[in-house]
């Protein structure tokens, strides 16, 4: 009788282990998203922006665009930017100490295009728990016209275009837009000129209507 008691004793422990195992809950596969808060469809952009690719002329762009957005993640947009040179220290010198002429030195007068965008990242920051930031990350592919000058002759060549950027809201119908894009201008017919990158940075506004939150 003590021998069954005792082994009863010893038993019991696991015996409630098991049954509590059994009666747990089995994990949860379903999580909780949110949709986006802020949507885009028509929108319009006003930015300016730097070239800083070229050693030996930098430009200051102002750039205007469109983009029309489909749904939360594809969109199109067109765009079109003026350049105003800025000669470097190392093009000045060698005007001045080699005799170089400016005519020596192609640069970017302006630039138009199109891009599909893709915005596949988009999330809510906390500002030092004080406030809720909204903000989406895209990535750009297209093509462009390049015109090019050299002070006296112009010539328009064709790029292909990637890059990316993000984009702050600030309500329903305004957001802060950054974009990095690459251009690849290729060489133009009958030119001897190879492959040149022109790297466009810009930032700027970005008014959007028709969008729903």
């Amino acid at each position: 009788m003590h021998r069954a008691i005792l082994a009863l004793t010893l038993v019991s422990p696991f015996l409630a282990w098991g049954q509590t195992e059994l009666l747990e809950p089995p994990p949860s596969s379903v999580y909780a998203l949110q949709d986006r808060y802020y949507r885009l469809q028509n929108e319009f952009t006003f930015m300016v922006g730097f070239l800083p690719s070229d050693p030996y002329t930098k430009g200051l762009t102002a750039q205007g665009g469109y983009a029309f957005h489909f749904n939360d993640y594809f969109g199109i947009q067109a765009r079109g930017a003026y350049a105003i040179e800025v000669p470097t220290s190392l093009r000045q010198q060698l005007e001045r100490d080699f005799t170089v002429l400016p005519t020596a030195f192609q640069r970017v007068q302006f630039f138009i295009g199109g891009d599909l965008i893709f915005r596949p990242l988009y999330g809510k920051l906390s500002v030092l728990n004080r406030s809720i930031v909204h903000a989406e990350l895209h990535l750009l592919a297209g093509g462009s016209a390049f015109g090019f000058t050299d002070g006296l002759t112009p010539s328009l060549r064709p790029a292909l275009d990637v890059g990316g950027g993000a984009r702050v809201f600030l309500g329903r119908n305004a957001s802060l837009r950054l974009d990095l894009v690459n251009h690849i201008v290729l060489a133009a017919p009958g030119s001897m000129t190879g492959i040149t990158n022109v790297l466009a940075v810009h930032f700027g506004l970005a008014v959007n209507f028709g969008g729903t939150e």
